[in-house]
């Protein structure tokens, strides 16, 4: 944690005694802690989003997030550290400086809701929240042994006042606030708590959360993701999670879903072609790291013409169609979260090269974002000392089909629970 909030969780905890003391009806996490991403509106509070610039700029109220979250009675703990602006897969800002990973402090949380994770994962906190345009929710859950969700793109409400309400049109296409936490169970709670419209967010949709009528139980099996390498641990690691479903009465086929390595390629072309808007703007706020990674990315991915980015946004649409037609066969698609284990810290930035493996890494967890698909994430194995996760991708509003399949994995029991167990 960043910060700590001892006076706002004191106050909510008196409120709480208070409440029990009159027998007044108590919300679901009635004296649960929680955290919060310093990139997530809370009344008060900056918003920093890791940056000296945003040091002072308070949220005039609570994002939707965490309203919903203290509403349920949770008492709020800590702000987590995060990358300049989350732009980038490495927890290391500006403001407060590298978060390490708790497994071994030589390599990276990922990010850029790296914090956050290892909070979770040293016993900081149970439960606590997170976004992901790329990864953000899953990619520290992997490298840090914990579970998470990225749900379905319209699921949660996403609204923040700092820095701006209003954001790119990537953004508001791929862009989920979402719950993590050190088991399975407690995301479900977080996302039962968390889903649902809000006005504040005109994309959300009140969607009930709920089960498929009649699930398959089909999981689509993808060890070595296409578009790059992938370790052979990992590929490992990842089959026995199929091992483990099939043992759960799931029928688990190794199928590649369709034009894989397209839709890594539109959510780069989409991110990127926002992201050189936003430069000139973002520059001078951020690190000289964060904009070295930024930099490497923006020669990584070709320019685009007004042409291509309007090309890439009829693709996804196409693509969408493609995977929503792919489910209605499998219940979903099993990947590693990352392709290779956690990198030492500062190798993102070390070259083009590195900067375009480590964002080669991450492709599993691209296909959520690119066409707003429920993910989840939840350790599956160890490599090299560190966590190994898998990914659960699901149809469009099969969250908890995801988080079903998750906890069967995680039942199986393939990986140390964390490195810090507050239990025992």
């Amino acid at each position: 944690m960043v910060k700590t909030l001892p006076e706002q969780a004191l106050d909510c905890a008196s409120e709480i005694d208070n409440a029990l003391v009159k027998g007044e009806k108590l919300g679901p996490l009635a004296g649960v802690p929680f955290t919060v991403k310093e990139n997530i509106d809370f009344a008060g509070l900056p918003t920093t989003n890791g940056l000296p610039g945003l040091a002072e700029a308070i949220a005039p109220s609570d994002a939707p997030v965490v309203e919903r979250m203290r509403g349920a009675g949770g008492v709020a703990i800590g702000r987590t550290n995060l990358p300049d602006m989350g732009l980038r897969v490495h927890t290391d800002s500006a403001l407060y400086g590298l978060t390490r990973n708790p497994w071994n402090h030589d390599r990276t949380a990922g990010g850029s809701s790296g914090g956050e994770a290892v909070s979770l994962a040293t016993g900081m906190s149970p439960i606590g929240l997170g976004n992901d345009i790329g990864g953000s929710l899953r990619n520290p859950a992997s490298c840090c042994g914990i579970a998470s969700i990225k749900p379905t793109m319209g699921r949660v409400p996403h609204a923040n006042f700092i820095p701006l309400e209003d954001e790119g049109v990537v953004a508001q296409h791929m862009l989920a606030e979402g719950p993590m936490a050190r088991q399975v169970a407690d995301v479900r709670l977080g996302l039962s708590i968390l889903a649902g419209g809000h006005f504040r967010d005109p994309r959300t949709v009140p969607m009930p959360l709920a089960p498929p009528t009649s699930p398959t139980k089909r999981v689509c099996l993808l060890p070595d993701p296409p578009g790059g390498q992938t370790d052979s641990r990992i590929v490992e690691v990842t089959r026995a999670a199929g091992q483990a479903l099939e043992k759960a009465g799931y029928i688990v086929d190794e199928i590649e879903p369709p034009r894989f390595e397209e839709v890594i390629m539109v959510w780069g072309t989409l991110l990127m072609a926002d992201m050189r808007v936003a430069l000139p703007l973002l520059a001078p706020l951020l690190s000289d790291d964060a904009n070295q990674f930024l930099n490497y990315s923006d020669e990584i991915f070709e320019p685009s013409t007004l042409d291509t980015y309007a090309q890439a946004w009829m693709q996804r649409s196409s693509l969408q169609r493609a995977w929503g037609q792919f489910f209605s066969e499998w219940d979903a698609v099993l990947t590693p979260t990352w392709t290779q284990p956690p990198f030492e810290h500062g190798y993102d930035i070390s070259s083009t090269s590195a900067a375009g493996k480590v964002l080669e890494l991450i492709r599993p967890v691209l296909p959520g974002n690119a066409l707003g698909l429920p993910s989840a994430a939840v350790p599956a194995g160890m490599v090299e000392g560190l966590p190994v996760g898998v990914l659960v991708t699901g149809a469009l509003w099969h969250d908890l089909t995801c988080l079903d399949i998750a906890e069967v994995i995680e039942a199986a029991e393939l990986v140390p629970k964390t490195p810090i167990d507050p239990v025992t």
